[in-house]
């Protein structure tokens, strides 16, 4: 480990810091894993981005949402949809398969339920505190798309 750095769970902290039981991740719908994982997702993107190098607002925000967006997770997920385990495919494929009342704006219905899917699994990821898979799959996902930060 770098000097400097801690490593720590986020999930871990807030369970310790405000007394939070676990919850039976079975228990949370579709819509509320990808609630949870849209954040997760956002906060990862929005990291890596400001580590690049101070810069203004508004660039930081451009580049931001060039990746959290409903088309850019379609992608992803497609990109990343065989190399997931049955299990992640099974959350994928019932949260993007989940009624959903609303869309997105600028998107087709299809890539915002692809979408819901793909956040659907970052919230399960990060509720079962595996960020390390999170941050692989992102990873890999953004190098077979070539996106860059």
């Amino acid at each position: 480990m770098e000097e400097g750095i801690k490593t720590f769970s986020l999930l871990t902290q807030l369970h310790k810091e405000f007394g939070a039981c676990e919850v039976d991740i079975r228990t949370y719908s579709p819509l509320t894993l990808a609630y949870i994982g849209d954040a997760v997702f956002e906060i990862i993107i929005r990291t890596l981005i400001v580590e690049k190098g101070q810069r203004a607002a508004n660039t930081l925000h451009r580049h931001t949402t060039r990746l959290v967006c409903a088309q850019t997770q379609a992608r992803m997920a497609e990109a990343l949809y065989d190399l997931l385990t049955e299990k992640e495919q099974d959350i994928y494929r019932r949260a993007k398969n989940t009624k959903i009342n609303s869309s997105a704006k600028n998107a087709s219905l299809s890539d915002y339920r692809k979408a819901t899917g793909f956040e659907a699994l970052c919230g399960y990821l990060f509720l079962t505190d595996d960020v390390a898979r999170i941050t692989g799959l992102l990873k890999k996902a953004m190098d077979l798309l070539g996106l860059a930060l």
